[in-house]
C-alpha cells in the first residue's frame, strides 16, 4: 500500500510532510503535492504532519476520493520532487476548509 493526497491540499500546499519524508517520494505541482506510490515505503510519518488532513493510507481513502489514488500516480509522474520545506501558498488558511476544490486544481 501506499499513501494518497487527497483534495484537502489543494490550495493549501502545506509541506511539513516533505521535511519528515524518509524517501522523497513528494512531488510538487503549482497548488497541489502529489505522492509517488512507487516511492512510498508507507512508513505514515507524513499523516500527522499535515496540518488538513490531507494524506491518508489508499485503503483509508473515502469512496468520494477514489479519485485521488490514480490522480497522485498520473500526476507524480509528471512533477519534479520536493525535498525541503517550503511556505504554504499565501492564502492558504483561507482554503484549508473549503471542500469541493478538485476545479480548483493545476496541473
Amino acid at each position: 500500500m501506499t499513501h494518497v493526497v487527497t483534495e484537502s491540499c489543494i490550495r493549501c500546499k502545506y509541506t511539513d510532510c516533505v521535511d519528515v519524508c524518509p524517501v522523497d517520494c513528494f512531488r510538487e505541482g503549482p497548488n497541489f503535492l502529489a505522492i509517488d506510490p512507487d516511492e512510498c515505503i508507507d512508513c505514515a510519518v507524513c499523516i500527522p504532519e499535515c496540518p488538513v488532513n490531507a494524506i491518508l493510507p489508499e485503503e483509508d481513502v473515502p469512496q468520494n476520493q477514489m479519485h485521488f489514488i490514480k490522480l497522485n500516480i498520473e500526476l507524480a509522474a509528471k512533477w519534479p520532487s520536493i525535498t525541503k520545506r517550503k511556505p504554504a501558498l499565501p492564502d492558504a488558511d483561507a482554503w484549508k476548509d473549503v471542500k469541493d476544490k478538485l476545479k480548483e486544481l493545476k496541473r
